[in-house]
This record gives C-alpha cells, sequence and structure tokens, in this order.
C-alpha cells in the first residue's frame, strides 16, 4: 500500500510543483497532527531530495527575513539596550526604596497585626457573647418554667403543676431541642406526670375519706332545710353536735376540706348542703387524670370508691332502734351521700351519670327500706314510731328534691304503720286491762251537777229520766263504760296521728281509721273483755254489770263511727249509710253473750254455793214445818240478784231467772235420786217438799217481768207431781192415768219413783213409819214397786 502510495505521490510532486510548497505550509502551520502525515506522504515519495532542497531554500529565505527585521531595528535595539542599563540603576534604587519603605511597612504592619489579632479576639468574644445571650434568652424560660415546676412539686400544686409541665413540653422544650439538658427534661416529664398522677390519687383518697366523715352534717343539713320547706318540724333533723378533729389540709389549696362545718349553727342555716365541704378537688383530680388521659380510670376508681362508702353507709348502727337519734345518724348519712353525688353529678363534667346514680339509689333504697323495717319491727314506743314516721317522711322529702324515686319508702310507711297499729293495740290491750281492774263494776253515782257534767261530757249518755231525777245520781253503767269510750277515741286519733302527710286520699284514711278500729274493738277489746269475763273469782253482779256496760258500749258505737267521720273529714248521709261503718256492735253483742253465759254459769254456781249448804236428814222422823235455811237463803239471794238484772236486757234477765229455776229443781231433784242417799224417811220427804213450796213461791211471785203465767212453776213441776205422789200416795191414778196426756202425774217418770220407793222401803226397815202398820207399809211399797218395774220394762220393750 505504501509500495502503492510512493509513486503515486511522487509523481505528484513531479507534476504538481505546488504540492511541496503545500508540505511546507503544512509542517509550518499550527495543527502538529498533520506533522506525521506530511513526513509520511515526503519519505513515501522518491523526491525527498527534492523536498530537502526546497526545505532548505525555504530555511534560506527565513534567515534572509531575519537577518533584514534584524537589521530594520537594531538600533532600535540598541536603544532599548541603553535605556535599560538605566533602567537598571533606577530599579536599583527604586529596589533599596521598596526595601526600605517595606521595612517600614512590615514594622509597621508588627502593631497592626498585634491590634487586629486583638481585634479578632474581641469579635470573638463578642460573638461568643451574642450567642450566649441568645441561648439564654432560649433557655431561661425553659429553666424558669422546670424550676418553677419543681416548686410547685414540692408544694404539692400538682394541678397547677401540670399545666406547667404541659407549657413546658409543649411551648418550651422544642426550642432548645438541640441541648442535652433538654433531653434530660424531655426523658423526665413521663416521671413527672406519674408523681403528679399518685399524688392526686392520695388527694382524692384524702378527699373520699372527708366526705365520708361529714357526709352525715350535710345530709342533716339538707333534711332540715327540706323541713323548712314542707313545714314539718325542723327539731327532726337537730341531733346534738360533736366536734371532730380537723383533717389535714387540701394538698391543692392548703385548706381544710371540714371548714364550713365548725361555723355556728345559726350561720349553718344560711348554708346549703354544698356549701359544707369544697369539691375543688375532685375537679382537679378528674381534669389531671382527662390530661394524662386516664379518665376513665379515676371514673372507675371514683364510682367503686363510692360505691363502697354506700355500703358503709347503708349498714346501720346496731341499737339504732333503741332511740330516735339512731334512726337520725343513718338516715342522715344516707341523705348525705346521694346530695354530694347529686351535687357531682351536676358538677363533675360526666364523672358521676345518671343511670350509674339510679343504680346506686336503687340499691341503696332495697337496703334502708330493709334496714329501717326490721329494726322499726322491735320498736314498741307509738311515740318513737311517730318520730319515725315523721323522719322517713322528711328522708322521703328531702331526696325526692334532689331527684331521686322515692315510692319504695311510701310503702314503707305503709308497712311501719301497720306495725304502729299492733303496737298501739298492744298498748291499748294495758290500757284495757287497766281500766278493768280499776273499775269497781258498780254503777256510777253522781252527787253533785259538776260530777254528772264530766261524765256525760267524756261519754255523751242521755237518759230523760236520769235528767229529771235528783242527786244524787246513777248511771246504769260502771266506770269501765266511759273510760274505754274515751280511749277507743284516742286510739282513733292516734292512728290517724300517723297517718297525717301519708298522701292518702280521703277515703283511704277513712279506710285505714276503720280498719284499725275495727281490729281494735274485735281483737283488742273483745280479747280482754273475753279475759275478763272470764276471770277466775269474778262475782255474779260484776259479770251483770259488765254485761250491762258492754250493752251501753254498743249503743256507744254509733257515736264511735260519727268521731270517726268528724276527724277523717267525711260527711255520713242517708246516700252512703256504710261510710264509716264500724263492728263494734257485732262484737258487743258476742261478748255480750258470752258474758250472759258467764252469768248464767255463775249464778248456778252461787245456787250450788247454797244447795251445798242443804244438809237433809233423810231419816227425819218429823219435819221441822218451816223451809230449810239454805233455801230461804238462796231465795234471798235470788231476788237481791234478779233486782240487779232490772238494767239488763228482759231476755237475759228472764234466761237467768228461768235458768237458776231449772237449776235449783234439777239439784233437788238429785239428792233425791242420788246414790249417796240409801235410805229415806217420809218425814224427809215432806221436808224437801217444805223448800220447794217455797222455790214454787218465788217462782209464782215473777221476780222479772215478762214470762208467761206459770211459766217459772214449770221448771219445778217434775219434782211438784213426784213428791205429790208419795205425799199423797194416790198410786193407783198414777198407775190408771199412766201414759195419758191428762194424766195428773204425767211427769213422774216410773225410774224415778223406783229409786225413791227402793230408798223408803230401805227407810222402812228401821222402823220409822209409825202411822202405818209396818206390815201394811211394806205389803204396799213392795205393790208399787211390782207395778213401777213393770212400767219401766214396758217403756223398755216400747
Amino acid at each position: 500500500m505504501a509500495a502503492q502510495g510512493g509513486p503515486q505521490a511522487t509523481g505528484a510532486m513531479e507534476e504538481d510543483p505546488h504540492t511541496v510548497t503545500h508540505l511546507l505550509n503544512e509542517l509550518e502551520g499550527p495543527d502538529t497532527s498533520r506533522v506525521a502525515l506530511v513526513i509520511r506522504t515526503i519519505y513515501d515519495g522518491d523526491e525527498h531530495g527534492k523536498f530537502m532542497e526546497r526545505l532548505d531554500t525555504r530555511i534560506r529565505n527565513h534567515d534572509r527575513d531575519i537577518e533584514r527585521m534584524c537589521n530594520h531595528h537594531y538600533q532600535g535595539f540598541i536603544d532599548s539596550i541603553r535605556e535599560l542599563l538605566q533602567v537598571r540603576s533606577q530599579a536599583h534604587k527604586l529596589k533599596m526604596e521598596v526595601v526600605r519603605i517595606d521595612e517600614e511597612v512590615q514594622e509597621s504592619a508588627k502593631q497592626l497585626m498585634a491590634k487586629s489579632e486583638e481585634l479578632v479576639k474581641t469579635r470573638k468574644v463578642q460573638s461568643n457573647i451574642c450567642a450566649a445571650i441568645d441561648a439564654l434568652t432560649l433557655c431561661l424560660p425553659v429553666l424558669t418554667t422546670y424550676s418553677k415546676l419543681q416548686k410547685q412539686m414540692q408544694e404539692k400544686r400538682y394541678y397547677p403543676a401540670l399545666k406547667t409541665l404541659e407549657q413546658l413540653e409543649h411551648t418550651y422544650l422544642p426550642r432548645v431541642a438541640s441541648y442535652r439538658f433538654a433531653q434530660q427534661m424531655r426523658d423526665n416529664i413521663p416521671r413527672v406526670r406519674e408523681d403528679i398522677k399518685q399524688a392526686s390519687m392520695s388527694d382524692i383518697k384524702d378527699f373520699l375519706e372527708a366526705i365520708r366523715r361529714v357526709s352525715a352534717r350535710i345530709g342533716q343539713v339538707a333534711m332540715k332545710h327540706a323541713a323548712l320547706q314542707y313545714n314539718m318540724d325542723p327539731n327532726l333533723a337537730m341531733t346534738r353536735s360533736k366536734r371532730h378533729a380537723p383533717l389535714p389540709p387540701n394538698p391543692f389549696t392548703g385548706e381544710t376540706y371540714e371548714a364550713q362545718s365548725e361555723a355556728q349553727s345559726d350561720e349553718e342555716e344560711e348554708l346549703c348542703a354544698q356549701d359544707l365541704i369544697n369539691f375543688a378537688p375532685v375537679y382537679r383530680c378528674l381534669h389531671i387524670y382527662t390530661v394524662l388521659g386516664a379518665r376513665e380510670q379515676f371514673e372507675t376508681y371514683y364510682r367503686q370508691q363510692r360505691r363502697e362508702q354506700a355500703r358503709l353507709a347503708l349498714q346501720p348502727p346496731t341499737n339504732m332502734h333503741e332511740n330516735l337519734e339512731g334512726y337520725r345518724q343513718y338516715l342522715y348519712g344516707v341523705v348525705g351521700f346521694f346530695v354530694i353525688e347529686d351535687h357531682v353529678l351536676n358538677t363533675g363534667n360526666g364523672l358521676v351519670t345518671r343511670p350509674y346514680l339510679d343504680e346506686v339509689w336503687d340499691m341503696a333504697s332495697g337496703k334502708v327500706v330493709n334496714n329501717i323495717r326490721n329494726h322499726s319491727s322491735y320498736c314498741t314506743d307509738t311515740h318513737l314510731m311517730l318520730n319515725i314516721k315523721n323522719l322517713i317522711m322528711l328522708f322521703a322529702h328531702t331526696l325526692q328534691n334532689y331527684g331521686y324515686t322515692v315510692n319504695p319508702l311510701h310503702e314503707l310507711l305503709l308497712e311501719v304503720k301497720d306495725h304502729y297499729n299492733e303496737v298501739l293495740m298492744q298498748k291499748w290491750v294495758q290500757v284495757f286491762r287497766e281500766i278493768f281492774d280499776e273499775d269497781n263494776y258498780h254503777p256510777i253515782q253522781v252527787e253533785t251537777p259538776e260530777e254528772y257534767h264530766r261524765i256525760t261530757e267524756v261519754f255523751p249518755y242521755h237518759d230523760l229520766a236520769l235528767e229529771q231525777s235528783s242527786f244524787p245520781k246513777r248511771f246504769p253503767f260502771s266506770l269501765m263504760v266511759p273510760k274505754v269510750y274515751r280511749q277507743v277515741k284516742n286510739y282513733v286519733a292516734a292512728c290517724l296521728e300517723f297517718s297525717e302527710d301519708l298522701n292518702l286520699s280521703q277515703t283511704e284514711k277513712e279506710d285505714m281509721v276503720r280498719k284499725s278500729t275495727n281490729l281494735l274493738l274485735t281483737r283488742t277489746l273483745s280479747g280482754c273483755l273475753a279475759t275478763l269475763i272470764k276471770r277466775p273469782g269474778l262475782g255474779l253482779l260484776q259479770l251483770i254489770q259488765i254485761t250491762i256496760n258492754t250493752l251501753h258500749l254498743e249503743h256507744a258505737n254509733v257515736l264511735l263511727e260519727h268521731y270517726v267521720a268528724k276527724l277523717t273529714g267525711s260527711i255520713e248521709d242517708s246516700s252512703t249509710p256504710g261510710l264509716g261503718r264500724l263492728q263494734g256492735k257485732a262484737m258487743f253483742k258476742d261478748i255480750r253473750g258470752e258474758a250472759e253465759e258467764q252469768i248464767y254459769t255463775a249464778l248456778r254456781l252461787k245456787l250450788d254455793e247454797f244447795l251445798d249448804l242443804a244438809a237433809y236428814d233423810w231419816m227425819l222422823a218429823e219435819p221441822q214445818g218451816t223451809s230449810s235455811s239454805y233455801v230461804t237463803d238462796l231465795i234471798a239471794f235470788l231476788n237481791s240478784t234478779f233486782t240487779a238484772f232490772t238494767n239488763l236486757p228482759v231476755r237475759v234477765a228472764q234466761t237467768a231467772c228461768m235458768s237458776a229455776c231449772q237449776h235449783v229443781a234439777k239439784s233437788l231433784m238429785s239428792m233425791l235420786l242420788s246414790e249417796d242417799v240409801k235410805q229415806m224417811s217420809l218425814a224427809a220427804l215432806e221436808q224437801v217438799n217444805l223448800d220447794v213450796i217455797q222455790c214454787e213461791q218465788f217462782a209464782a211471785f215473777e221476780p222479772v217481768e215478762g214470762f208467761e203465767e206459770g211459766a217459772l212453776l214449770m221448771c219445778f213441776a217434775d219434782l211438784r207431781q213426784l213428791l205429790d205422789l208419795f205425799m199423797t200416795e194416790d198410786w193407783s191414778t198414777y198407775f190408771h192415768d199412766y201414759g195419758s196426756e191428762n194424766s195428773k202425774y204425767l211427769r213422774v217418770n216410773p225410774h224415778n219413783a223406783i229409786i225413791i220407793v227402793e230408798k223408803l222401803r230401805e227407810g222402812e226397815k228401821r222402823g220409822m213409819f209409825s202411822i202405818l202398820k209396818r206390815s201394811d207399809k211394806k205389803k204396799l211399797l213392795e205393790t208399787v214397786l211390782k207395778q213401777l218395774r213393770q212400767l219401766t220394762q214396758q217403756q223398755h220393750t216400747t
């Protein structure tokens, strides 16, 4: 390739003489990259000799050009050399001057440098001072705030400390975040928050302890205000004040929780219940826990602690039933608890909610009702029970003012009312017994109009005959009647006293009073009267007087009905005949019936006492010719007794008189037929006949009016016919007419006749028959006895 290129280049140089010139120009040109190409082109050709010639020619040309140029500028060069030599000397002088000036400048610069260094140092100090001022300006609020926080923590002012901590964390610390102490402060903030949290919890514990101690006082003030509001006796909420040891100061404010509790009573009257305690700790602690993000924890703790305090407040004192003070303190504590909770409900920003409070009240109301019910059941003092009732009413009014439901308390009052009525009835049992024990069971006798009016003022008894009679006047009843009547009225008033303010309608109140009065009459008074009339040793006259008294008490039932209607405010008219109806009439009728039976029994017992005095000589030879002394005494007793029956109903007197005659006749018949009498004389029968005649005379006289003619004599008919048969020995007529309705001896029983005949036959054996011959008498008795036995056998066969 090079061989081919060489001839071509040579040929080119032969053909174009300007090619060599061009190559020379290329070599002289500024582009050195082409030198190698040009040289190669030259060496590749065969005419490099010519090129060298041309190159030498070009060098010579340039040398001539240089020589001409030097010749042209030679004089100038010489001049320049001369000037340069002159400049050399001047330059040496200048150099010396410069050296001198330099030395002077260096000498001056040394002082300047020293001053400059001082200035730089000063400038640095100034800059550092400015930087320090700026840093202190940033740090000083942080440090001041942190110092303030430490002081507040030391002073236990945790709520302001929490605010300071928030300001420090969010406002000041971000400005000094680059400093290490800021990081230490930031790391310390959680611990400070926890310290505040724990301290505030300790504070709320102190607060809870404080309100537990003053809860009763708060309840007392609240109940006192309610008493004034409802026009109730404020003394119900009065109690002997007790001074307590002062509580430790509030860690938030430094003041005591019970600052208001030691105020004078006249100042306390102007305070409300919330003024007696400072609730600020609750609000502060709630805010602290809210800020710390633990509000729910605080709410749970507060409610749990208050529930525990509620359980403690609801535990009654063991001796609460002994006096009113125990009930007061118990209810004060309950009211105080719920007044405090109501205040927290209204001001605590949701710390206490209405559902929670209603739940606690439902639990508490049930326990309060049960505790009062249990303790009041031991109470037997009616005055104390009235005070308990009024205290419960005041308790209910107080809590109702705060929005609590008090229906269970009203139901409790009705239960207490029933127990109160039971206690009243027990008390009136003793009252009635004392009246019955003190009464002499004699009609009241008054000597002067004043005494008469005193009786009629208590018991409005009106009798025209008694009013027109002269003094001394005698009432038909004893002192028992006006006393019982007055005590029944007192009982009605006592029952009604408990029903006041119970929110009962007039009808309910009247039904309650009527029911209680009916219980008093039908159970208490009835039981006392039943016990009275069955009392051992009670005389017949006393029983009679008691029966008369029950009759007048029965008539007084209408007066009691009007009294009940008047007290309850109802008006009894013909359109409402059952209004205020009492059951006293039926009760007194029943008691009077029992008393009448007791009268009959007592009368028979008294008659038995006289009859027991009968000492018949059944083998009497001759009769006395007059009735026996015991019969005379018995008849005198009956006459005096039936005189006392004048104030009794005629039916009672008639029944008693009939019963007495029947009993005497039966007793005399029993004496004749007694198995203890083995033998009998005819003279003894004649003596008995005389006694029966005396009794028949008494019966014929009719000591009690209203009998049909001969009614009392019929009591002695059996005895009379039997004695007549033996006295007249009219056996033929007896046997002939036996079984006939018109028989003269219709009431003579053959069996009774046999007994007496056998006794006469035994008496005949002793020869007591002097009138008839003994053989004839014996024969007669045997014949009569045989026929009587035949009649008896016929009766059995029939």
